[in-house]
């Protein structure tokens, strides 16, 4: 998103929402939907195929040791 957008992004939701945005508060606001926003391309930026799909459930597992990965 560009800054522009993310202004109006900013503006359309706190007026939709009736929230008021503080001046004080608006820099750090748009600070963050730009960092948001950038974390948001990343993600959109992996290649999925129509075979990808979401873990049911995550179970993580240890990382093999030292001398198992040498194997």
């Amino acid at each position: 998103m560009t800054p522009e957008q993310i202004e109006r992004h900013v503006d359309a939701a706190a007026a939709a929402l009736g929230l008021p945005l503080s001046p004080a508060h608006r820099e750090g606001v748009l600070r963050y939907f730009a960092l948001a926003a950038g974390f948001a391309a990343t993600v959109e930026a992996v290649p999925l195929s129509v075979h990808d799909e979401a873990a049911v459930q995550f179970v993580p597992v240890a990382p093999a040791s030292i001398s198992e990965a040498g194997r």
